[in-house]
C-alpha cells in the first residue's frame, strides 16, 4: 500500500516544478484555510488507470487561470487572450502536473495511463471523493502570493 504521505508530497513537488519551470509562476501551500477561491471558477480534470488508479483535479478563478494562460504563452497582461486559450492552458497545465506527479510516483505505484484534460468552468465547482476510492490528497496553494487554487488528487489501489 502506498504511503498517503508519498502521495501528498508528489502532488505538491509535480504542481511547483511545473509552475516553476513551465508558468513562471511561483507556487507555495497555503496555510490559510480561510481563503477561498471566488467567482467564476475552472477546474481541469485527468483520470489515470493502472496499479493506481483515480483523477486529478486543479481549480481556480478565472482571473488566476487568465495569468497562468498569459504566462504560459508567454503573453503581457495587457494583450487579449480567448476563453478557449485559457482554456487549452488550464487543460495542459493539469496534463503536465499530472505527468510530473506520475513520474515520481512511478517507482512506487508501477506505470499507469493517463486520459486527456477535461475543462468545466461554473461558479463554485467542487470535488467529492468517490465511491470507492481509498484515499484523497487536497491542497489549497498560493499562485506568486496573489492567486489561490486548488490541488486534489483522488485515487484507489488497484489488485495486481
Amino acid at each position: 500500500m502506498i504511503d498517503e504521505i508519498c502521495i501528498n508530497s508528489a502532488v505538491l513537488a509535480g504542481a511547483k516544478e511545473v509552475f516553476e519551470t513551465m508558468i513562471f509562476m511561483n507556487l507555495e501551500e497555503c496555510c490559510d484555510s480561510e481563503q477561498h477561491i471566488e467567482g467564476n471558477t475552472i477546474l481541469g480534470s485527468i483520470t489515470f488507470n493502472g496499479e493506481l488508479s483515480g483523477c486529478l483535479a486543479i481549480c481556480c478563478n478565472f482571473i488566476c487561470a487568465k495569468a497562468i494562460a498569459r504566462n504560459m504563452l508567454g503573453m503581457d497582461e495587457n494583450e487579449e487572450i480567448t476563453h478557449e486559450e485559457i482554456y487549452d492552458a488550464i487543460g495542459e497545465v493539469t496534463n503536465m502536473v499530472m505527468g510530473s506527479i506520475k513520474s515520481k510516483l512511478q517507482n512506487s505505484v508501477g506505470n499507469f495511463q493517463v486520459s486527456i484534460p477535461t475543462i468545466v468552468t461554473g461558479r463554485e465547482i467542487e470535488t467529492s471523493l468517490s465511491e470507492g476510492a481509498l484515499g484523497t490528497c487536497f491542497s489549497k496553494v498560493s499562485i506568486d502570493n496573489e492567486y489561490i487554487a486548488e490541488l486534489s488528487l483522488m485515487y484507489r489501489e488497484n489488485s495486481k
